[in-house]
């Protein structure tokens, strides 16, 4: 049978994926997903900055230290956060189970946990279908390991890339879930890569850390950082290339093909925020560091103000402004420019009028929305991804338990 041509986690070769719905749900839909690689993977992961970790972000967080991994087991509808040492031992006996199926050691599966926070997981349920979790795995079923992730996202999250290494085809597939609680402290989300190429794990590592900078920690919707936000990613070198080292050509392609699989996870993230019906791309220029523009780029996306201003199309720059000048860097008033679209709305800290602000308001009806801020401090750039803050959203947020 022919390899089909787009596959999201199984695009690379040596991969296996399944979701299947394990009872945690209460409306059946797929809770329980599996990723899984053919042979022993490098594995490097990221995970939240929150101090209270979930039971699978701390079981993953040791684990990968040993620098393999066979499998990811993912469950959505249940943080099993704040659960105590049952949590652990439930994450533990879920990822003992896929190994004996595995046959590998335990050590070697990694674990993720996605939902309402506080409630113990149905184990025993989870343990049950485990088997046909396991036997079910094909490179066919990258829809339903994307699906089972989810939670209140209203659409499965899936991306992948190819280039040339030596001549071998080096593939890179991604998956992702989140909408609400998005915000680069580690990026409150879920995303799982896979890679088929062969790159020792200093460049592995080294690679993630790059891409997630670039992606996800230039990303938020509400400004909450969850207890169980992970990227984790696998390469199990089964592409056959000569090994990717750090400082090469081959690690540049590596992270370029990495880095458009995480862009397009990242799009696909901001497009589903929960509740959003605007999408703001946030570019600052003219700053002393890079560290500045981003302080500042980020106090801009994250204030519920100008989040709500782009809600209501109130063409309100004052709060932009106010952002500006909250996010702890040194500026100067009369330097700032900031536009919307190509509409100039403040001109060296001084606004351009009311009929400029009439311009500015046909780009704020738009859905897609292109904010350029300019400090005439230096050289340095930054861009932020947001969303608008809506009624939709406090709806959505006040009733999570009962859709999860």
């Amino acid at each position: 049978m022919a390899r089909k041509i787009q596959g999201g986690i199984t695009f690379p070769k040596g991969f296996q994926a399944n979701g299947l719905y394990s009872g945690i749900k209460s409306n059946r839909k797929l809770d329980l997903a599996l990723i899984v690689s053919d042979v022993d993977a490098e594995a490097a992961g990221l995970f939240t900055t929150n101090r209270i970790k979930a039971a699978p972000v701390s079981l993953s967080q040791r684990r990968i230290r040993g620098g393999q991994a066979r499998a990811i087991l993912v469950n959505s509808g249940n943080a099993n956060a704040c659960t105590g040492d049952a949590g652990m031992q439930d994450a533990l006996r879920m990822t003992e189970k896929v190994s004996q199926f595995l046959t590998c050691t335990a050590r070697k599966i990694l674990c993720a946990s996605t939902g309402v926070i506080g409630r113990p997981l149905p184990v025993n349920n989870i343990l049950e279908v485990i088997p046909d979790l396991v036997a079910g795995g094909s490179p066919y079923k990258n829809m339903e390991c994307a699906k089972a992730i989810m939670t209140t996202d209203t659409y499965p999250k899936e991306a992948q890339a190819e280039f040339q290494c030596s001549g071998f085809p080096v593939r890179i597939g991604g998956i992702a879930k989140g909408v609400g609680m998005i915000h680069p402290q580690m990026a409150t989300m879920l995303v799982f890569l896979t890679s088929d190429a062969n790159i020792s794990r200093e460049a592995l590592k080294a690679a993630l850390q790059t891409v997630v900078d670039r992606n996800f920690h230039t990303l938020s919707v509400d400004g909450e950082t969850s207890t169980n936000d992970s990227v984790i990613i696998l390469s199990n070198g089964c592409a056959g290339n000569p090994k990717i080292q750090k400082g090469t050509p081959a690690y540049a392609d590596f992270i370029e093909s990495l880095d458009g699989v995480c862009q397009k996870l990242r799009e696909l993230l901001v497009h589903d925020g929960e509740g959003a019906t605007k999408f703001i791309h946030i570019s600052v220029q003219g700053a002393k560091s890079r560290t500045d523009a981003k302080k500042v780029a980020a106090s801009i996306a994250k204030s519920i103000l100008v989040k709500t201003a782009f809600f209501g199309e109130d063409v309100n720059w004052g709060r932009i402004m106010v952002a500006i000048g909250n996010a702890g860097v040194v500026v100067r008033e009369e330097k700032i420019d900031i536009s919307v679209g190509d509409v100039s709305l403040v001109h060296h800290g001084i606004g351009m009028g009311e009929a400029q602000e009439e311009k500015a308001l046909e780009v704020m009806k738009g859905k897609e929305i292109h904010l350029s801020v300019s400090l005439g401090m230096g050289p340095m750039t930054a861009e932020y991804w947001t969303t608008d803050l809506s009624y939709e959203y406090v709806r959505i947020n006040a009733g999570y338990k009962g859709r999860t």
